[in-house]
């Protein structure tokens, strides 16, 4: 980022950020939002309670349940709308209508299909990321440089060793690019989940902390969510570069 002719890291546009928000909370513009230094101490506060280790078990087994079956439900899927023509005629419509539609309108029917507990928000977590995953992997595996194909095939490559040597790594770039978006909305899935249906783990922090207005205790908690969802992302990125050259050479 440049600035007067003069370049200036990304990340202290976040530190104005911040100090908006302190002098804004200092100023007293709404009690909603009280001054950053608070919500960073209310943060340092509620970090080392076994209350909120016991809600971010909780979270973070929804969440890895949730994505796991995602990714192997996903990336098969993909594969086979891909290459599979009537499957992908049938199919590729409600994936895209899926990937497009408001999940969250689907969470109350999993309450009354699956109860109401974990399950129900690792469901959640499941329907929020599996669409997009889907969506890229059959994008990659479509776009899949033919004439590597022929070749595999021509040497004698079997239909397994097609797919594990050839479109898997072809298509990986895009593959990464589809778990790190539903990462993202994985994360949304488990705070929604656990607020629209079980009132248990990251879910029951906002809800105590909001009826009591306790907001730096609020603000911090979303401040970490936020921080996790952006950690999660970059880490995928980071693999994504890695496999630029499948990309490059494809």
């Amino acid at each position: 980022m440049r600035l007067f002719g003069k370049r200036i890291p990304i990340g202290a546009s976040l530190l104005v950020w911040c100090a908006v928000w302190e002098l804004a909370g200092r100023v007293g513009v709404s009690s909603i939002f009280p001054p950053l230094s608070r919500v960073v101490a209310a943060g340092m506060t509620i970090l080392p309670t076994e209350k909120f280790h016991l809600a971010v078990e909780i979270s973070l087994r929804s969440f890895a349940l949730g994505m796991a079956m995602a990714i192997c439900v996903g990336i098969t899927l993909g594969i086979l709308l891909a290459r599979v023509e009537t499957l992908g005629r049938i199919l590729g419509t409600w994936v895209n209508v899926f990937v497009s539609a408001p999940i969250s309108a689907l969470v109350p029917v999993l309450m009354g299909v699956l109860g109401i507990g974990e399950t129900t928000v690792v469901a959640t977590v499941f329907l929020f990321a599996v669409f997009v995953i889907i969506l890229d992997t059959e994008v990659g595996i479509r776009k899949a440089d033919r004439s590597l194909i022929e070749m595999a095939r021509a040497f004698g490559a079997r239909n397994y060793q097609v797919y594990t040597k050839v479109l898997v790594w072809s298509a990986l770039p895009e593959m990464l690019a589809g778990i790190r978006l539903a990462a993202i909305r994985g994360v949304k899935g488990v705070v929604i989940g656990q607020l629209l249906i079980s009132i248990i783990g990251v879910g029951e922090l906002f809800e105590l902390y909001s009826k009591h207005f306790l907001m730096e205790e609020f603000w911090a908690l979303v401040i970490l969510v936020f921080a996790f969802a952006f950690l999660v992302s970059e880490s995928i990125a980071y693999l994504e570069r890695r496999v630029e050259y499948y990309a490059s050479a494809r």
